[in-house]
């Protein structure tokens, strides 16, 4: 997540940080558990935790989270706006 989509991070803090009015500048991947990806967002100088809900709900194996991160992607898009890119 960190090394190829650099701008999938920041699209999906930006959809799902709070408060919504504080534009994330900054946004790193640091780990998933079988409930939600888990970001470090920064903003204005500071950062703070992101925990996401995997949209389609809890996982218990790794192969899945590939899957969530596409739909959580999907979900950023939607919800900003943005027309999401095809996937592979």
């Amino acid at each position: 997540m960190n090394g190829d989509h650099t701008d999938d991070n920041l699209l999906i803090a930006r959809a799902f940080a709070e408060p919504a009015d504080q534009e994330p500048t900054a946004s790193v991947m640091t780990g998933f558990d079988g409930e939600a990806g888990v970001w470090e967002v920064t903003r204005g100088g500071s950062t703070s935790t992101l925990r996401v809900p995997w949209p389609g709900g809890p996982i218990t194996e790794r192969p899945e989270v590939r899957r969530e991160v596409v739909a959580l992607y999907d979900a950023a898009c939607a919800r900003l706006g943005v027309e999401p890119r095809p996937h592979d």
